[in-house]
């Protein structure tokens, strides 16, 4: 007998209590396997997909996409212990983790699965949704709520179902042994036209609201994405066009209205960070020009020695990512915290080094855990594996928090300085400009070198100018003088 077992939006781990549906990955009647992804959700942290501990044949979704749900509200429910659907809604009325060792693997964190490949999905045909027929004067019934989480389930907190009116098309048994009219139509438009190329909330939003069918708009971003600026050039097109038959009028144009920008997910995140890092945190900056023609040349010749058989490329900002463990082994005070209310100082023992990261989603830092044991080869390969990890929109949010120092490379964006804020609750952060050819006093003579700016901005209460000042003054001569690694190495 198939039991069906409701499956909650899981605790997703550091302070996390809502999440954006962005886009469903399995319909009403498939059949899933065990920890297959069914959604991906959008956090204050990342975009993740969230595993199904069930394996089984989804009988219905909840919440559409970009709707936002707390921790611990109803995502989908699946119907388990047969390859075939229930008959009828939820008869035995079990709860998530109750009765199901076999088709379950007890985990609801994100991230935490088998590991094993998600098995090839798999679409149970509408007419066989309703394997049993029921009496025409029998009305559908609901869906009984799930009796207390178990073991299994234990993480996730309780939430309130959403609205009705939120939920998605659900499979219910009726005199036929079909779908219901309205979710037959729109399992069918769904089967038809095919997914949508759309990762932003905010670019579903902007299209609903100026009636753009999405599915016409050609995207210009990576892999065929819908980016917003797609969907504005769709929109104004779209109002270029004159209506058939309609004769130009003259009638004024109204005002533009601002537009209001939502202040949630990851650039939600960024505000509410950066906003608390002002209030409390006493920042301080200093800055150094520094002549970094011997590091460019050490770097060349660190890629030409091996040929192409030595491995991926070491990078300008690998070199000062270790440059930077090097500094901090020196400059304790700038690893370290502050604990405001126990009013302590915390050192803390080890480099997990933060880099900033720009994404189409916005700015990130994902973080080089134990920078202080890697070399420049290693942390190189780990900055480059992270950061298309973010331009994936795939980062876990254990790989974006935890940091205990942060590097900022905004010379990419061809600038050459910046005091920027502080990535709470950290101590320190180190900016590097552009790397560019300036006149240079180089051993009493004028000279063309290449020349950067460097930006070490302080947490004041950490330690004073002399520290700061020695750090920084520290990172310059590794710059001008790469040699003076070798002490540290």
């Amino acid at each position: 007998m198939a039991k069906v077992l409701e499956f909650k939006l899981p605790d997703l781990g550091e302070g996390l209590t809502e999440a954006e549906i962005v886009r469903w990955l399995v319909e009403v009647g498939d059949v899933v396997a065990v920890d297959q992804p069914v959604v991906e959700v959008e956090t204050a942290k990342a975009m993740v997909e969230v595993p199904c501990p069930y394996g089984g044949v989804v009988t219905a979704r909840f919440g559409e996409e970009g709707a936002e749900l707390p921790v611990g509200a109803p995502l989908l429910t699946v119907a388990v212990g047969s390859a075939e659907p229930v008959t009828g809604p939820a008869a035995s009325g079990e709860s998530a983790g109750g009765g199901a060792q076999d088709e379950s693997s007890g985990n609801v964190l994100v991230g935490y699965g088998t590991g094993a490949p998600a098995a090839r999905r798999r679409r149970v045909r509408p007419a066989a949704i309703s394997a049993t027929p029921a009496s025409p004067a029998s009305a559908p019934a609901p869906v009984p709520a799930p009796a207390p989480v178990s073991a299994a389930t234990a993480p996730v907190a309780t939430a309130a179902r959403v609205a009705p009116e939120a939920q998605a098309t659900t499979a219910v048994p009726g005199p036929s042994a079909a779908l219901v009219p309205a979710e037959a139509s729109a399992l069918s438009l769904a089967e038809a036209q095919g997914p949508v190329a759309v990762i932003s909330p905010l670019v579903r939003k902007l299209a609903r609201q100026h009636g753009l069918d999405l599915r016409h708009v050609a995207g210009t971003g990576r892999d065929g994405l819908i980016l917003r600026t797609d969907v504005e050039c769709a929109i104004k097109a779209a109002g270029e066009e004159p209506a058939a038959g309609a004769a130009p009028a003259a009638a004024p144009e109204p005002a533009p209205s601002a537009e209001r920008i939502p202040l949630r997910g990851v650039r939600g995140a960024v505000a509410e960070k950066l906003s608390r890092s002002r209030r409390e945190i006493p920042d301080a900056t200093c800055w150094v020009d520094a002549d970094a023609t011997e590091l460019m040349a050490a770097r060349a010749a660190m890629n030409a020695a091996g040929g192409s058989a030595a491995g991926p490329k070491v990078s300008v900002l690998a070199l000062l990512a270790r440059i930077c463990t090097a500094a901090l082994a020196r400059f304790p005070e700038l690893n370290s915290t502050v604990d405001a209310d126990a009013r302590e100082i915390v050192r803390l023992p080890g480099v997990h080094l933060g880099f900033a990261a720009q994404t189409e989603r916005g700015l990130v830092v994902p973080v080089v855990r134990d920078a202080h044991t890697r070399n420049a080869e290693s942390i190189g390969a780990e900055i480059a594996r992270l950061t298309q990890a973010a331009r994936d929109g795939k980062l876990t949010p254990a790989q974006l928090t935890g940091g205990t120092f942060t590097l900022n490379n905004y010379g990419v964006f061809g600038v050459d300085g910046s005091t920027p804020i502080i990535n709470h609750p950290e101590a320190a952060m180190l900016g590097v400009g552009r790397i560019m050819p300036k006149p240079w006093v180089y051993e009493g003579e004028l000279a063309v070198r290449q020349v950067v700016q460097l930006s070490l901005t302080f947490d004041h209460r950490v330690c004073d100018g002399g520290t700061a000042g020695g750090f920084l003054r520290y990172v310059a001569d590794c710059v001008e003088q790469p040699a003076v690694l070798l002490r540290t190495l």
